[in-house]
């Protein structure tokens, strides 16, 4: 036909393969013709645009979509092949043969597209789609989709941003209601915060942070890169989920190999399973002399009957309560016929007589005889390749169970109602100079977050007031609202002892910062954590702890949380900071209380909920435990 409009049938999806300068038409045209989607692969970009105040092209085609309730895929993407459906809608080359399998792969990545689609490993999905510019459809729209086939176990991600947040956090809602795992990468982690203000709770979580606590809420994977993500899929592609057990079990056929297993997993972080004494004595009985029975283990003696060796190995690590998953960790190169002896062989046997995640990891990718590896996956045997993102891959099954674990938080009520009505209208008529100190720690003791006696003072008089109702010692601290960061001005003094030492002090500051201070009480000693609030542009308010005092300047040691969070959920967090163990107490000093941390913490998650459209940002540094 001519053009769409003589098309006499209704259209269900137009593809508009045509430049940039004809896209409009054929939008028009295919809404016309009662197209009920679109695909374009145009980039959409005007060389001349059509003068002062016209819309972009992107947004005169997006207005057409909308107008007709047309779904839109594209602009300046490669289109989608939906194996299912056996539909290919794509203007790119893909494989010829891509038969239906199990993985919703959604990429903001055209060539990661293309890339998973000619993968070799034997990924195979039943919905891939390159999304482009999302105009009209976006990425949670993919999602809901992919969600709602029988046939999707696993959900793929690569993004760059997301342009529906309601609508993507209830697609991951709806995939940890399923019980699908999603995995994600998320590209541009390392840009930093777009708008680094003054306070530190939007420098510490950066513009990555919500999709850290957004992935962390939901369950999602988050990958670092293709290799670790086609590792992860092919992992979670077969149904062996971790039931119990703290820790990987993993074979090797070598020394060397073993003990850079060992140190990668100590970088990665990825706990190896603590085998007990009678697993030892199992595989003691089967091992040549000299050989250690330990986990990992090194199985490789003589070679003489090591077919046996390795299986009777394997299945006692597998049976060990400790063992969440098992790894056999080799080189997979050619082994040549026969294949009934041999890894091919043992991985086979192990796979059959076992229940709980089993998987091969190459080493050295390079050396993978492609096509007797193909043997192993065709039996249903997950095949990683390398050792890093193999390991990583197997972390995040270990978080799988952990996640299905969580208890899930319910609801904090931690302050009476009136709090709610009074602060929001104080936040709302409060000019930032005129929200003092004093203020701040009325409000956060409102909200039931312990704070210590503080008055607002702007002379020598109301200093000296302000002491005789606090009582010494004392902290003296700048209180003009220019000032940031106090200690970088010289603005704190503490431990003040008596009055004449408050005069001195509160002549110095003012003559050389200004008039206004915080008189407040020295708390005791403990242990320094930072808390906070920061609102992401996409994803709302966060709420975030940290090391605090001075290693809030030195060290990115930090968790954020989409709120609320009860205490279950607040200790989680505070129990995954790299400065936990100063909790515990460390030489001689006593165990801080925890609780009352994690308490904290789930108040100001409330304050985040309620008052969190009103406040940028909100630190609370040292919060002293």
């Amino acid at each position: 036909f001519a053009s769409l409009g003589d098309v006499p049938e209704p259209v269900d999806l137009a593809i508009l393969g045509v430049a940039n300068q004809r896209v409009e038409q054929a939008m028009r045209d295919a809404a016309h013709a009662g197209a009920a989607s679109v695909l374009t692969f145009s980039s959409l970009f005007e060389e001349e645009p059509q003068g002062a105040g016209a819309p972009p092209l992107a947004e005169r085609v997006a207005a057409i979509a909308r107008e007709h309730g047309m779904a839109l895929c594209g602009g300046n993407g490669m289109g989608f092949v939906n194996t299912e459906a056996r539909l290919r809608a794509t203007g790119f080359p893909t494989p010829d043969e891509m038969p239906p399998g199990s993985v919703a792969f959604l990429s903001h990545s055209g060539s990661a597209f293309a890339a998973f689609a000619f993968n070799d490993r034997g990924i195979a999905f039943n919905l891939i789609v390159s999304s482009g510019q999302e105009i009209v459809t976006t990425m949670d729209e993919y999602l809901s989709f992919a969600l709602d086939l029988e046939s999707t176990k696993v959900a793929a991600l690569v993004l760059e941003t997301v342009r529906s947040p309601d609508g993507f956090l209830t697609a991951l809602a709806e995939a940890k209601e399923r019980g699908v795992p999603v995995l994600a990468l998320k590209v541009g982690r390392t840009e930093g915060a777009k708008e680094m203000v003054v306070a530190h709770s939007g420098a510490l979580a950066g513009e990555h942070g919500a999709y850290e606590a957004v992935f962390d809420a939901y369950g999602v994977h988050e990958c670092r890169d293709l290799e670790e993500l086609a590792d992860a899929i092919e992992l979670f592609s077969n149904p062996r989920r971790v039931t119990g057990g703290t820790g990987i079990a993993s074979l090797h056929d070598s020394g060397g190999e073993r003990a850079l297993f060992v140190d990668l997993a100590a970088d990665l972080g990825i706990p190896l399973a603590k085998i007990s004494d009678p697993t030892r004595e199992r595989i003691d009985a089967v091992l040549d002399p000299g050989l250690v029975a330990e986990n990992p283990l090194d199985a490789w003696g003589t070679g003489i009957d090591a077919d046996r060796i390795y299986v009777e190995s394997f299945l006692a690590l597998h049976d060990d309560p400790e063992t969440a998953a098992v790894a056999f960790v080799v080189d997979l190169t050619r082994q040549g016929e026969p294949y009934d002896a041999g890894y091919l062989r043992v991985a086979t046997d192990v796979f059959e007589a076992t229940t709980k995640p089993f998987c091969v990891v190459s080493n050295l990718p390079a050396a993978i005889a492609r096509d007797e590896v193909g043997r192993l996956r065709s039996a249903g045997i997950p095949v990683l390749e390398g050792t890093v993102s193999g390991l990583r891959a197997l972390d995040h099954l270990l978080d799988d169970a952990s996640f299905r674990r969580r208890t899930w938080p319910t609801e904090p009520d931690v302050r009476p109602k009136d709090h709610h009505r009074r602060w929001r209208a104080v936040l709302a008529a409060t000019k930032d100079a005129a929200f003092t100190e004093s203020m701040a720690l009325e409000f956060l003791a409102d909200y039931g977050i312990p704070v210590v006696k503080a008055e607002h003072a702007s002379s020598l008089d109301e200093v000296e007031w302000a002491a005789e109702g606090i009582g010494f010692p004392l902290a003296v601290k700048t209180a003009m609202p220019t000032i940031a960061h106090k200690s970088e001005v010289r603005g704190v003094r503490l431990n003040v002892q008596d009055v004449d030492e408050l005069r001195e002090t509160y002549r110095d500051l003012s003559a050389r910062l200004g008039p206004d201070v915080t008189i407040a009480e020295m708390a005791p000693p403990g242990v320094e954590v930072a808390l906070g609030m920061v609102r992401d542009p996409t994803f709302g308010p966060l709420v975030l702890v940290a090391a605090g005092g001075v290693l809030v300047e030195l060290v990115h040691d930090r968790k954020l949380a989409v709120p609320p969070v009860d205490e279950g959920a607040a200790r989680r967090l505070i129990d995954g900071l790299a400065i936990r163990p100063l909790l515990d107490g460390v030489r001689g000093a006593p165990p801080a209380d925890v609780d009352a941390l994690a308490r904290a913490v789930s108040r100001l998650s409330v304050l985040a909920v309620e008052l969190g459209d009103l406040i940028a940002e909100l630190d609370i540094n040292p919060v002293i435990v």
